[in-house]
């Protein structure tokens, strides 16, 4: 008994260790901070990201910023094939799936451009599909912000429609104004797999929805339509 007592006591520290490490480097947990943090919203596209901030109502594509020492939340969803939400210098890579949301929380604790990336194959525009996270004081993200709010585009949902088709080396977009409910419609857009649409409030052009035919066509509804038998909606 006392020969296995000492093995028995190191997988019993180890186990704790193991617990509590893993608990505390969950990306799902909220960091601790004094500071509100910012939330953003991100969507992969063949072949390039769209970020929303609900908060500001402002959208960009393949760049995003945060001030320093800032908690970000991210959601994160996919309006195509799965994909892989990744940025290197601050943290864990999460997948990003359609029809479903994962989180992630991440802090920058200096300034600087960070590289952001699909670390996910998701087909030809694989390769180039990335983005910039800057990191930045608080004054320059406010005049970021004003930035984004000079732009002469808005991301209407006939805007969405065009950025979501697939395109290649997509250089950075900036939006003045986003749809509000248009990060719901594109996370509720999506079958329930048993031959129903599943409808969410979608945007404020209409609900936004994906039925199938008899012939297994997916066929995408992004007006105000009936709701089809079975729907949520």
């Amino acid at each position: 008994m006392v020969v296995w007592l000492i093995p028995c006591l190191i997988i019993v520290v180890l186990g704790i260790i193991t617990w509590k490490s893993s608990h505390d480097l969950d990306p799902y947990k909220p960091i601790e901070s004094n500071v509100k943090p910012i939330t953003i919203e991100a969507v992969a596209l063949n072949w390039k990201w769209l970020f929303i901030y609900p908060d500001l109502g402002i959208a960009t594509v393949n760049e995003i910023a945060f001030p320093v020492n800032t908690p970000v939340n991210f959601k994160i969803t996919s309006d195509s094939i799965m994909n892989s939400f990744f940025i290197p210098q601050l943290g864990s890579q999460v997948y990003a799936m359609a029809g479903m949301e994962t989180k992630l929380h991440l802090i920058a604790n200096q300034t600087g451009a960070f590289d952001g990336m699909s670390a996910n194959y998701s087909g030809g525009g694989f390769s180039g599909m990335k983005f910039k996270a800057k990191s930045v004081s608080n004054f320059d993200f406010e005049q970021w912000v004003k930035q984004v709010r000079a732009s002469s585009s808005q991301l209407t949902l006939a805007d969405y429609s065009a950025l979501a088709k697939p395109s290649e080396a997509n250089p950075v977009a900036l939006y003045a104004k986003v749809d509000p409910q248009l990060y719901h419609g594109i996370l509720h857009k999506y079958m329930d797999g048993a031959g129903g649409a599943i409808a969410g409030n979608g945007t404020s052009f209409g609900p936004v929805c994906t039925s199938r035919n008899t012939l297994g066509v997916s066929q995408v509804s992004m007006a105000p339509a009936t709701p089809a038998p079975g729907s949520n909606s």
